[in-house]
C-alpha cells in the first residue's frame, strides 16, 4: 500500500486510515473466487502447514447465529472457506420466497467477516462436488445434522479429515426473522 504525496510531506493519521480501509475492502472482495483461484490458495496454505475448513450453507439474512458459527468454525483450522449456495439451490431447498438477499450481496457480506477467508458459490443440490476438489481437512456443520446426515463427512473422513458438528445458537435463524417480520405487519 502506498500513500503518495508530491515532495515531503508527513502523511495524516486520516489519509493513513482511509488508504488501510481501501485496502482492507479490496482484500474482502477477493475472498470471493472460483474453485480453480482457491484451489491455488489452499495449496499455498497447504504449503505453510495450515489446516482447511469447510462449511456451507445459504446464509440468507446473515445474523448472529450465523457469525457465531463461523467464528466457532474457524476456530477447528487456520483457513475457512465457505460454499454458498446459488440464489437457485436456495430456492430449490427453502422454497420460492427465498433467498430474500441475492447470491452476490450474502457473499459480499460474507467475504467482510473476519472469520472467512474464502467465499465460492455453488449450484449443486449438496456441495459434494466442491468437497471432493477442495480437500478439506475439517468439514464444519451445525450440530442439528448428525455427522451421518453431513453431505461429504465420508469423504473427508477418507482423506485423513474429521467432520466437526457446531452447536448453533439457540433461537437464531433467518426463518425466525422470517416469521417475525410477517407477524408484525400483520398486526399493523
Amino acid at each position: 500500500m502506498v500513500v503518495g504525496k508530491v515532495g515531503t510531506s508527513p502523511i495524516h493519521r486520516d489519509e493513513l486510515l482511509a488508504a488501510l480501509s481501501s485496502q482492507e475492502a479490496l482484500a474482502q472482495a477477493d475472498k470471493i473466487c472460483s474453485p480453480e483461484i482457491a484451489l491455488s490458495r489452499i495449496e499455498t496454505w497447504r504449503q505453510k502447514g495450515e489446516r482447511i475448513i469447510f462449511t456451507n450453507g445459504c446464509f440468507d439474512l446473515l445474523h448472529a447465529g450465523h457469525v457465531t458459527y463461523l467464528e466457532k468454525a474457524r476456530h477447528l483450522g487456520n483457513r475457512l472457506i465457505v460454499g454458498l449456495n446459488t440464489d437457485r439451490s436456495v430456492q430449490a431447498i427453502k422454497g420460492p420466497t427465498r433467498p430474500v438477499i441475492r447470491q452476490e450481496d450474502r457473499a459480499r457480506v460474507l467475504a467482510a467477516l473476519a472469520s472467512v477467508d474464502l467465499v465460492l458459490l455453488f449450484d449443486q443440490p449438496t456441495p459434494l462436488e466442491l468437497i471432493r476438489a477442495l480437500r478439506p481437512d475439517v468439514l464444519a456443520k451445525g450440530a442439528d445434522y448428525t455427522e451421518a446426515q453431513v453431505v461429504g463427512g465420508q469423504e473427508v473422513k477418507s482423506w485423513g479429515g474429521r467432520v466437526a458438528l457446531i452447536p448453533l445458537e439457540p433461537g437464531r435463524s433467518s426463518s425466525n426473522i422470517l416469521h417475525h417480520i410477517q407477524s408484525t405487519q400483520g398486526a399493523s
